[in-house]
């Protein structure tokens, strides 16, 4: 957008920040300085400096310990042989075990003392002359990143308008915050853009310098007499001072934010109740090594239904990491129960069940996915579809997910069995079975069948020309159309006539297809993973086609205050 509407960008900043977070204005500029991957390509440099540094010290051990085994050999070849001991050997160890050993009477010869010659008594003025200090190589650092932004601000008009867009932004923001901490303000209106401003001197302020620009707007050089008589260093540092202590820190103190209690080490006062999700999710282990036992407190209260614990900015797949990895988490426990509770009270995915496909190929991202959405559609799910599943197989069969905990739950779903392809006329048949079986209302009857898969939707169903993988033979394309008459005319003669029978096929891998199609009837297919379609996905009850997927994306308000301006 930068590149082929600079304008509309700039002029959008404050819509645009309701589309994400206020730390994104900063990182945008980072990235316009250095590149738009610098932040991959940074990570990768790391990485190699690792290899790199674990090899070293690997030589290193080795050619020590080579040195230290040649050494020893050589000690070996030069040491002489011992003399053999004779009778007088023998009798002084006797004596002097007795103490009769005679005297001995050590002579010092004198030590003559040289005097100093006099021209060594004389300075050279060139030695002893101060020289002017080298700077250090983080110095020269820090001044090659403030030249690169300077440089990049007066060479670029696009850049230049968007920094000093960015720069209102925050003031405006900060501005408006200070005055909600006034005794007639309302505190719980301060928003987050203390959080998210960079702090002077951080490496964000290095390489952009908007916190500069940032407290040259919030504390103009006429607003006080004082700053009008001072130079412009001695005004840029006054005015940074003033930014870190009369904004910063009484906002971020009413914040509350855990960096601030962890950087003090005030680890006794850190409000657990008060840490957003994606902060717990990632300080969790400091917390439990700096402040165990109030930490361990309140984990029981939540436990407890006494406090509660965020987890509204984590997907499912991120909550379930450290189950999915085999690990047993409380956090993750309470944060993913506090999720399940979330949507269950807004009657999202009840009349719902997954299909797995567990196998090999769906190893990384498309298999932490499928798992995680496939036990959360368990646990929404009413009586009798409550934590169960479907296996991906020709001959599916309804599972009960065993296990108490997170991860015994995913372990026992990764361990399911799978096939190249589903018969899915056989997953609708163990549908209407359990419900002919347990005499279901149709109001409680499964709606929308989840398949997640890393194949096509006619390679999983069995309906595509070849076989996967180069086994067996398929039917041909267009029997999908009959299979679901065939799904429909059961339904309806078990008195489910008015049930709308559909599947989700979430193709969690890249691919080229169409994203969402209505081409088949009863199938709304997707392709490829984003974290912006999953949170979607789970807003929208899991309704998936081409037109809610389009409203969903455009309909909400804050798409109504952005502008076009070039």
């Amino acid at each position: 957008m930068h590149e082929n509407h600079p304008r509309t960008l700039a002029c959008n900043v404050d819509a645009l920040a309701e589309f994400g977070y206020l730390k994104d204005f900063p990182e945008l500029l980072f990235r316009l300085i250095h590149g738009a991957d610098v932040r991959k390509v940074a990570k990768a440099g790391v990485e190699d400096d690792k290899v790199r540094r674990k090899a070293k010290a690997l030589a290193q051990q080795r050619e020590g310990l080579r040195a230290r085994l040649a050494g020893r050999k050589r000690a070996r070849e030069l040491a002489p042989e011992p003399a053999k001991a004779t009778f007088g050997d023998f009798l002084s160890a006797a004596l002097s075990k007795f103490g009769k050993g005679k005297p001995v009477e050590v002579e010092t010869a004198p030590v003559a003392v040289e005097e100093p010659k006099p021209e060594a008594m004389e300075v050279d003025p060139e030695k002893t002359a101060i020289k002017p200090r080298r700077m250090s190589k983080k110095v020269r650092k820090v001044a090659k990143l403030a030249v690169q932004s300077l440089e990049t601000y007066y060479g670029d008009r696009a850049y230049r308008f968007l920094f000093d867009a960015v720069a209102e932004f925050f003031a405006a923001l900060l501005a408006s915050d200070l005055e909600q901490l006034a005794p007639k303000g309302k505190k719980r209106k301060i928003g987050l853009a203390a959080k998210w401003c960079p702090t002077p001197g951080s490496s964000f302020d290095r390489t952009t310098l908007l916190c500069e620009a940032i407290a040259r707007r919030l504390f103009p050089r006429d607003s006080d007499p004082e700053l009008a008589q001072l130079s412009d260093d001695h005004y840029t540092y006054q005015a940074l001072r003033s930014l870190r202590r009369e904004v910063l820190v009484p906002l971020r103190k009413v914040l509350e934010l855990p960096e601030v209690y962890m950087r003090a080490q005030r680890w006794p006062e850190l409000p657990y109740n008060r840490v957003a999700s994606m902060a717990m999710r990632r300080y969790k282990f400091l917390f439990k090594k700096h402040d165990e036992a109030r930490f361990d407190k309140y984990l029981e209260d939540v436990e407890d239904g006494k406090a509660k614990i965020l987890a509204g900015a984590l997907l499912p797949q991120e909550i379930a990491a450290a189950a999915y990895r085999g690990e047993d988490d409380n956090v993750s426990e309470l944060q993913w129960r506090r999720m399940v509770d979330d949507l269950r009270s807004k009657g999202s995915l009840r009349n719902c069940i997954s299909v797995y496909d567990v196998s090999g190929s769906m190893n990384g991202t498309p298999m932490e996915v499928c798992v995680a959405l496939g036990v959360l559609t368990s646990e929404l799910s009413e009586e009798p579809w409550a934590g169960k599943v479907i296996t991906f197989s020709s001959t599916p069969e309804i599972h009960l997910i065993k296990g108490k905990t997170l991860a015994k739950k995913m372990a026992f779903v990764k361990r399911m069995q799978w096939n190249m392809s589903t018969n899915f006329q056989a997953v609708f048949d163990q549908i209407l079975r359990t419900a002919v079986n347990a005499r279901l209302a149709p109001e409680k009857m499964i709606r929308t069948v989840f398949v997640y898969s890393d194949m096509e939707f006619n390679e999983a169903s069995g309906h595509s020309g070849g076989g996967y993988y180069g086994y067996g033979s398929r039917r041909s394309s267009g029997s999908w159309d009959t299979d679901y008459n065939v799904i429909c005319k059961k339904f309806r003669d078990a008195g489910y006539g008015d049930v709308v029978r559909q599947i989700i096929f979430w193709n969690l891998r890249d691919s080229k297809s169409t994203p969402v199609t209505s081409t088949q009837p009863g199938v709304a297919m997707v392709s490829g993973f984003s974290k912006n379609f999953l949170k979607i996905f789970l807003q929208n009850d899991g309704v998936v086609n081409p037109e809610a997927i389009m409203m969903q994306a455009i309909a909400g308000d804050e798409y109504q205050k952005l502008t076009v301006y070039d």
